[in-house]
């Protein structure tokens, strides 16, 4: 696809993959709107990219994605690449009965419902465009059980077979679907992994290369894009995923045994 002269809305635009994105494609000639919760760091994102357009909002409330959609469409009627990146990951231990129900399941309505609702919300303008473009950002883990984060391992298998079926039910459209399965990286999503047993921050990748990989893909128009590491667990996955959980399940063992 042609990646310059877009207009493209990136949610979770305030760090980690949204930041890099915002920056990379900013860079390449487009026209950049973010979202994020915080006000103060979405400020702090225009002041870094000057030129970038910012909306306070959560992905995981229905109202709220109404409503950017009802400014954005107004202001930017040219908008025709949306890229769900919004998404929380959080190290949850099942044993543990203090968790509450609603929280449970935080992470099922911003990195599931989140993007299912804005796609939902955006499509009818995204296809009025002569060319336009959906990404979902999922992960590695969705091609494979991450037993210390489950939640957040069920929302992104759920996102890439949403993906697959939206990819298939868009097909006569002028609007593309790509999927990024993100390996693990160095951004604020894993900081909480960091003194866990069996974490190795080694393995993790740069967020910037891993956006590169990303950009490089969408231009050859790879409707599947795996950076680094991904590439070896979709591999893992069809030949050995016995093995891939069990090294999965030695991060954070300690903490899922003893419910945190």
């Amino acid at each position: 696809m042609k990646l310059n002269n877009n207009t493209i809305l990136i949610t979770g635009g305030t760090s980690g993959f949204g930041f890099e994105f915002a920056s990379k494609l900013l860079t390449l000639g487009n026209t950049i709107i973010i979202t994020g919760r915080n006000q103060a760091r979405l400020d702090e994102v225009s002041k870094k990219l000057p030129g970038i357009h910012t909306f306070q909002s959560d992905v995981s409330d229905p109202e709220a994605i109404k409503q950017i959609y009802n400014e954005i469409s107004k202001q930017f009627p040219a908008l025709n690449v949306l890229i769900n990146n919004a998404g929380e990951m959080r190290a949850i231990s099942l044993n543990d009965a203090s968790t509450g129900l609603q929280d449970l399941t935080r992470e099922v309505e911003i990195n599931l419902m989140g993007p299912i609702r804005m796609i939902q919300q955006f499509l009818p303008l995204l296809k009025q465009q002569q060319a336009a473009a959906i990404m979902n950002v999922t992960s590695g883990i969705a091609l494979m059980p991450f037993p210390v984060s489950p939640i957040y391992g069920a929302t992104k298998s759920g996102l890439r077979s949403y993906t697959k079926s939206l990819r298939v039910q868009l097909k006569n459209s002028a609007v593309k679907v790509f999927e990024l399965v993100a390996p693990g990286s160095s951004t604020p999503l894993n900081d909480q992994f960091g003194d866990m047993d069996g974490f190795d921050p080694k393995m993790m990748m740069d967020p910037g290369k891993l956006i590169d990989e990303a950009i490089a893909g969408l231009r050859k128009d790879k409707l599947e894009i795996y950076p680094g590491l991904a590439r070896a667990i979709k591999v893992m996955s069809r030949l050995a995923p016995a093995i891939l959980l069990k090294q999965a399940g030695k991060v954070g063992a300690k903490f899922m045994e003893t419910g945190g």
